[in-house]
């Protein structure tokens, strides 16, 4: 008997997520000594140090669970963001809440919608509710920037099954980011059966003056769900934390399915802290402003095209396969991300990192590409 037939259908279809390659697997692999990882968008100043101090404080009541709750994370975010408890869920990282929004409103007979290019997750999660993903063409260049998602051609696929829609801003992995009078029409426009979820993981390096922060419309939206990570800016990757925030109808829905205890004690206290921790933030900002623009600067005097990025990462253009180049680089011992699963097999990812990293990945990708 063949045991994948008796997987469901959506199970049966998915190509399983893969996250950037660890440095211990790559030490084993290649008995390398000095490996610069820059594959998954991490913060490179590391983590807040009030963070580190809260997490080795509570270490030793690690035999009790966790506040299931999460009253202190919950109210500190509340106060921050000007919403109320009531309105947040938080999850073992935003991929959970993510998780969490498809559980609930997605189901075999509907379908989700999202770009051309966007987060693996959105169809991964949509499959897995055993739903159908109705991904969209992004723009080619000719009406909006290349490869950002195109709100028009979106909207053309929402259909009467449609009940989720995932928009990414700024969108990994290309870093493209809406602005908010197109984001805010494109919600104004979704029928009302349609939960939209503007996921807003990098909105903290976002600093375009055209930025929209999506929260300012949730009164106006009952359906719109913002999800927020401390995996990216707050360099909480390894606790795994984040969030979503929405009215309170659709918060007590998603709290239903949420499992018991999904965000451990550490996260929830190094994620408290963490918000507390504003010159920590600046700080990552300023640093992710800079190497943004060390990276782009390289990439330009070696005539590779990037994508402008709004995030911690840019994905550039090697215009040929980028899987040898990629492997190349590992040899080296640089770790960057391929996204030939995102539809762009001539890009690689690359983090911003520090400026000594930054300098050690030009210097190896020139090795790559000169041999």
């Amino acid at each position: 008997m063949n045991i994948t037939t008796l997987a469901v259908p959506g199970i049966r279809g998915l190509t399983p997520y893969q996250p950037g390659k660890p440095i211990g697997e790559l030490e084993r692999e290649f008995a390398l000594e000095r490996i610069v990882k820059l594959a998954s968008n991490e913060n490179p100043l590391g983590a807040s140090p009030k963070a580190l101090e809260v997490v080795r404080r509570i270490l030793g009541a690690s035999h009790l669970y966790p506040d299931g709750n999460g009253f202190e994370l919950k109210a500190a975010l509340a106060q921050k963001l000007g919403v109320e408890p009531a309105q947040i869920v938080l999850g073992n990282g935003s991929n959970d809440v993510l998780d969490l929004v498809a559980r609930v409103f997605l189901a075999p007979g509907r379908n989700a919608v999202y770009s051309e290019h966007a987060f693996a997750v959105y169809p991964i999660a949509t499959q897995t509710a055993g739903a159908t993903g109705k991904p969209a063409p992004a723009h080619d260049g000719s009406r909006g920037p290349r490869f950002g998602h195109d709100l028009q051609a979106m909207l053309e696929r929402v259909d009467p099954d449609t009940r989720v829609v995932f928009i990414a801003n700024p969108n990994n992995p290309t870093g493209t980011l809406l602005g908010r009078c197109e984001l805010h029409s494109f919600l104004a426009a979704l029928p009302e059966h349609v939960i939209a979820v503007v996921d807003e993981a990098y909105f903290e390096y976002a600093n375009s003056p055209d930025h929209p922060n999506a929260l300012d419309w949730l009164e106006e939206f009952p359906g719109l769900i913002v999800t927020r990570t401390f995996s990216k800016a707050y360099g909480l990757a390894g606790l795994r934390v984040g969030y979503a925030v929405s009215g309170r109808e659709v918060a007590d829905l998603l709290n239903r399915a949420r499992q018991p205890f999904n965000v451990n004690a550490l996260g929830l206290a190094a994620a408290t802290a963490a918000l507390e921790d504003t010159g920590f933030l600046e700080a990552t900002v300023q640093a992710n402003d800079a190497g943004l623009r060390r990276l782009e600067a390289g990439f330009r005097k070696r005539c590779l095209d990037f994508i402008p990025s709004a995030g911690n990462f840019l994905s550039f253009d090697l215009g040929r396969p980028a899987a040898p180049v990629f492997d190349a680089l590992l040899r080296e011992g640089v770790i960057v991300r391929p996204v030939g699963n995102y539809g762009l097999p001539n890009h690689l990812r690359v983090t911003v990192g520090t400026t000594e990293e930054i300098d050690i990945f030009f210097a190896a990708l020139d090795r790559v590409l000169g041999s």
